[in-house]
This record gives C-alpha cells, sequence and structure tokens, in this order.
C-alpha cells in the first residue's frame, strides 16, 4: 500500500525482501533468483512439509526492494553506507525483476514500487522466513575490511623486504646458468591469488 492505494498483491507464494548490497553483481543476482525460484518451503500433495519449491506449486512472488536490509548498527545507530546508491540499486532490481520472470513466469512475479515508503502487509504461513545471502555477502563487512587491511599490509611488507629469490634476481646471471628459473616470477604471482 502507498498513500492508501494498493500496488500490487499476491496470493499464496513468495514475499521477497531484496537488499542490494554495494558489493552485488551479476554473479549474485542469479544465485538468489536461482535460491529464490528453487527453494523447497512448500508442501507436497501428500503434506509433506519442505518439499515443493515456488515453481513446483505453480505460486506467485513478490518482490519489495529494501535497503534496509544491508543495515550494519554503531551502538544503537544504523548505518546503511554497505547499501548500493539508489541510481545504481534501482537498475539492479529492475534487472533482477527481469531475470526471475525469465526464468519463470512474468505474470507470476510482482513487485512493489522502488525507493518508495509502503506499507507491506505480509501473512507470513506458519511462520516461515527464510535469510537467503549469496555466497560472496557471507563475509561481515567489518571482517572484509579487516582482510584488505591485513592483505595491504602484506603488500607493503613484499614491497619493502625483498625475498630471497627477489633478491637472487637482482644477481645478474649467465644466459647459460642452468639454475637461472624463468618461472620465478609466476611463483611470486601465484602467491598473490586467492
Amino acid at each position: 500500500m502507498m498513500g492508501g492505494e494498493q500496488i500490487s498483491s499476491i496470493g499464496r507464494g513468495l514475499c521477497v525482501l531484496l537488499g542490494i548490497s554495494l558489493e552485488d553483481t551479476q554473479r549474485e543476482l542469479e544465485h538468489m533468483v536461482r535460491k529464490i525460484l528453487n527453494l523447497r518451503v512448500f508442501e507436497d500433495e501428500s503434506g509433506k512439509h519442505w518439499s515443493k519449491s515456488v515453481m513446483d506449486k505453480q505460486y506467485e512472488v513478490l518482490c519489495v526492494s529494501q535497503f534496509t536490509l544491508q543495515c550494519i548498527l554503531k551502538g544503537n545507530k544504523p548505518d546503511y553506507h554497505m547499501a548500493m546508491p539508489t541510481e545504481q540499486a534501482e537498475s539492479f532490481y529492475n534487472n533482477f525483476l527481469e531475470q526471475l520472470r525469465k526464468a519463470y513466469k512474468p505474470e507470476l512475479i510482482k513487485d512493489g514500487k522502488f525507493g518508495a515508503y509502503m506499507q507491506v502487509h505480509i501473512q507470513n504461513d506458519g511462520p516461515v522466513t527464510i535469510e537467503l545471502e549469496s555466497p560472496a555477502a557471507t563475509v561481515d563487512p567489518k571482517q572484509l575490511t579487516k582482510l584488505e587491511k591485513q592483505q595491504q599490509r602484506k603488500e607493503k611488507t613484499r614491497t619493502k623486504v625483498p625475498s630471497e629469490s627477489s633478491r637472487e634476481r637482482n644477481v645478474p646471471r649467465n644466459k647459460d646458468d642452468p639454475s637461472a628459473s624463468s618461472g620465478a616470477e609466476g611463483d611470486v604471482s601465484s602467491e598473490r591469488e586467492p
């Protein structure tokens, strides 16, 4: 609901609250589309729970963009610096909807109004709420910053303190020297790869 007007509604299905991170890419988008459509949260014909996906049951999907899911608390104050900026996020959100419609049935994918203040009424059956994260998003942003700083320190250390092999490379060698290794530089670069 927005300003008393109903924007969108579905019957049985999934309500997806989508928080888009600053670091999200097409890879994360495709992963989330697959997960949402294939997640087995519904019962089968015999009543067995956790057996069928929204596609199996031909149910609907309602998507709502929700940047507040990217909240990081600093004390008691919400911080949203990990959320993708509005201009980029709107394009990403529309691409997400398009991919969902391509992978399923366009008429069964509904959405809210991007960036608008809305009242979302959810009848949570069960209630069942499942948090989905793309593989790249499983690292805590604070932990990620620490890891990046550690990596930078390692890079500085490598620059300041020449390794044994780099000292050897600085010594002029005879082209016919059998101990000269053309793969030394490759070894150094492979250490830096994750």
